[in-house]
C-alpha cells in the first residue's frame, strides 16, 4: 500500500463513497488505474493542538498497519479523515470499526456524477 501525497488526490477521493466512524471518517474512490491501493491521512485544525492531531494521525496510520489486505479494494484510494475521538477510543474498537467502514464503502452504490452539459444550461441532475 502506498501513501497518498498530493492535494489533488485527496480532492478526487473526497468526491468518491464516505463512510462514517465515531473515531474517523473513511473516504473510498476506484480508480482506472492498475496501481497499487493508496491511502492517505488527514486531521484538521478543529480536532486540537498539533500534537494532538500528530497522535491521531499516528493512530490511524497503525490501524492501516494492522489491517488485513483482505478489507481493501485494489485499485482503491482511500482517505481517513481523524476525528477528536481518536484519541481516547479503544484501539481494538477502532479496527473493527475500520474494517465495517470499509465493507459499507464496498455496498455504496458510487456517487453520481453531473453532466458538464447539463451544468452549463443551469439544469439540476436527473435522479
Amino acid at each position: 500500500m502506498d501513501r497518498l501525497r498530493q492535494r489533488a488526490d485527496f480532492l478526487a477521493v473526497a468526491n468518491g463513497t464516505r463512510a462514517n466512524s465515531a473515531a474517523f471518517v473513511v473516504q473510498g474512490r476506484a480508480r482506472d488505474d492498475a496501481g497499487p491501493i493508496r491511502i492517505g491521512f488527514t486531521v484538521t485544525r478543529k480536532n486540537g493542538t498539533a500534537t494532538e492531531r500528530n497522535r491521531i494521525r499516528r493512530r490511524l496510520r497503525e490501524l492501516v498497519k494492522r489491517l488485513d489486505v483482505t478489507s481493501v479494494r485494489p485499485h482503491h484510494d482511500y482517505v481517513l479523515v481523524g476525528r477528536r475521538a481518536a484519541l481516547t477510543r479503544d484501539f481494538a474498537t477502532m479496527l473493527d470499526d475500520l474494517r465495517s467502514a470499509l465493507h459499507r464503502l464496498d455496498r455504496q452504490p458510487k456517487p453520481q456524477r453531473r453532466d458538464p452539459q447539463s451544468a452549463l444550461n443551469g439544469e439540476t441532475p436527473k435522479r
